[in-house]
């Protein structure tokens, strides 16, 4: 398996879990997403971008690592930008690391992306450190999670037979409509297992971290 981590532009805190997920993983840095190559102790093997959000300091800082410059007047974010150029590159999974925080209209972007590639076979993270999304899509998965992580699974669409193992509020071949908040706030008790017969969602998990 070949993993990406795209470093976007969204806010991050660094933990000891966001360094395992990333080690050993492939960096494209998003035009300012870069910021966090320092903060991760990461090397890029590409940048690219509009670079409108960049600002000089940190052009100057990383003018070693090659560079791939987009018009700002173009169809994609820079984000997809990057995971279209990594997939090329023979991505077969990603960690959208800074996903989360910033714009809204790009987080839910980034959001919808996870799933199209999750769709397509494709196994992505997005995380922030201090939160995790993971894309659901039909049939059984089972995440890692901290005793006494918050997790919700939020509709995307409908979700039909949806059940949910090793929680405080387990579920059974559930059907949850689009829009429900049956599914928010649930505490795991270790890894979760979930299994969805149809429909698209995501898991949005604060992983309890212990001292």
């Amino acid at each position: 398996m070949t993993t990406f981590t795209v470093l976007l532009a969204g806010d991050i805190t660094p933990t000891a879990r966001l360094a395992a997920q990333i080690a050993g993983t492939r960096i494209i840095a998003a035009d300012s997403g870069m910021r966090h190559a320092a903060v991760l102790g990461v090397a890029p093997e590409l940048w690219l971008g509009d670079f409108d959000s960049a600002p000089e300091p940190l052009l100057a800082a990383h003018d070693d690592v090659p560079r791939l410059v987009f018009p700002a007047a173009k169809s994609m974010t820079d984000g997809e930008l990057a995971v279209e150029e990594a997939l090329q590159r023979g991505a077969t999974g990603f960690v959208l690391v800074g996903g989360f925080g910033g714009r809204t209209d790009h987080a839910m972007a980034h959001v919808q992306l996870a799933l199209r590639l999750a769709r397509n076979g494709i196994a992505t993270l997005i995380t922030s450190g201090d939160e995790e999304g993971y894309p659901l899509v039909p049939g059984e998965r089972t995440i890692d999670l901290p005793p006494g992580s918050r997790f919700s699974v939020v509709p995307v669409t409908d979700l039909s037979a949806l059940s949910l193992t090793g929680v405080r509020w387990p579920l059974e071949r559930r059907f949850v409509p689009a829009g429900s908040t049956l599914t928010i706030s649930n505490e795991a008790f270790g890894p979760i297992g979930i299994t969805l017969d149809d429909g698209l969602a995501m898991v949005i998990a604060a992983p309890e971290v212990r001292q």
